[in-house]
C-alpha cells in the first residue's frame, strides 16, 4: 500500500517547488479563465441549454489537455481532487499537495475576478444543483464523475506501464472532462473540481450548494487515488523516494 507522505517546510525553499507553484497557478488560472468564460459566453448569448452545454463541455474539454500538457513543470493538477488523489497514491507529500491547493484556489478566484473586470461586472456563473437533485444524488454525481477523471489520470498518465501513446494522456483527460460535463452537467454541475467552483463562488458571492462541490470530488479522486494505486499498479521503487517522514 502507498504511503502518504509527510513532507516537512524545506520543501518551500526549493527552487523547483517555487517554479512548481508559479506554473500551478498560471495553468489553473488559464484553466478557469476559458472553462468559466466559456459558461459567461454562453449565458451572454443565450445559448439554448443544450448548445451551452456542448459548448462548454468542449471549452473545458480543449483546455484541460492543453494546460495539464502546458503545466508539466508541477504536474498540472489544476484541481484540488486531482492533488488529493495523487497525495493518497503516494506521489505528492501532504506538505506540497497543501500549498498547490491554496495555489489552485487563488489561481481560480483571481481568474473569476478578472472576468468580472472584463466583462463589465458580468456575475460568474455558479455550480448549483439542478433543479429536484437531492443533495446525496448531487454528492454521488460529483464522486462518480470525480472518481472516472482520476482513474483517467491514472490510467494514462501516472500508471508506468501506460499504454505506448501514454503522450495523449493529458488530451484523453480532457475528454474525460467534456463527457462527464455532458453527462452530469444539468444535475450536479459536473464540477469534479472545488477549485473551479470555489472562484465562481466567491466573486459572486453565492455560495450556494457550494459544499456539495468539496465532498463529492474529494470523496471520488481520493478513492481513486487510493484504489488505482494499490490494486493496478505495481512498482519496483518508493514513490518518494526523498521523503523524510511518512504515514
Amino acid at each position: 500500500m502507498a504511503k502518504i507522505a509527510l513532507g516537512s517546510s524545506q520543501e518551500a525553499a526549493q527552487p523547483d517547488f517555487i517554479k512548481a507553484l508559479i506554473v500551478e497557478f498560471i495553468a489553473t488560472f488559464l484553466f478557469v479563465f476559458a472553462g468559466v468564460g466559456s459558461a459567461m459566453a454562453a449565458d451572454r448569448l443565450e445559448a439554448p441549454p443544450l448548445v451551452g452545454l456542448f459548448a462548454v463541455a468542449v471549452a473545458h474539454a480543449l483546455v484541460v489537455g492543453v494546460m495539464i500538457s502546458a503545466g508539466h513543470i508541477s504536474g498540472g493538477h489544476l484541481n484540488p481532487a486531482v492533488t488529493l488523489g495523487l497525495l493518497f497514491g503516494g506521489h505528492i507529500t501532504i506538505f506540497r499537495s497543501i500549498l498547490y491547493i491554496i495555489d489552485q484556489l487563488f489561481a481560480s478566484a483571481a481568474a473569476c475576478f478578472l472576468l468580472q473586470y472584463l466583462t463589465g461586472g458580468l456575475a460568474t456563473p455558479i455550480h448549483t444543483l439542478g433543479s429536484g437533485v437531492a443533495y446525496l444524488h448531487g454528492i454521488v454525481w460529483e464522486i462518480v464523475l470525480t472518481f472516472s477523471l482520476l482513474f483517467t489520470v491514472y490510467a494514462t498518465i501516472v500508471d508506468p506501464k501506460k499504454w505506448a501513446h501514454a503522450a495523449q494522456g493529458p488530451i484523453l483527460t480532457g475528454f474525460i472532462v467534456g463527457a462527464n460535463i455532458l453527462a452530469g452537467g444539468a444535475f450536479s454541475g459536473a464540477s469534479m473540481n472545488p477549485a473551479r467552483s470555489f472562484g465562481p463562488a466567491l466573486a459572486s458571492w453565492d455560495w450556494t450548494d457550494h459544499w456539495v462541490y468539496w465532498v463529492g470530488p474529494l470523496i471520488g479522486g481520493g478513492l481513486a487515488g487510493l484504489i488505482y494505486e494499490n490494486c493496478f499498479i505495481i512498482r519496483t521503487h518508493i514513490a518518494l523516494p526523498t521523503t523524510e517522514d511518512a504515514l
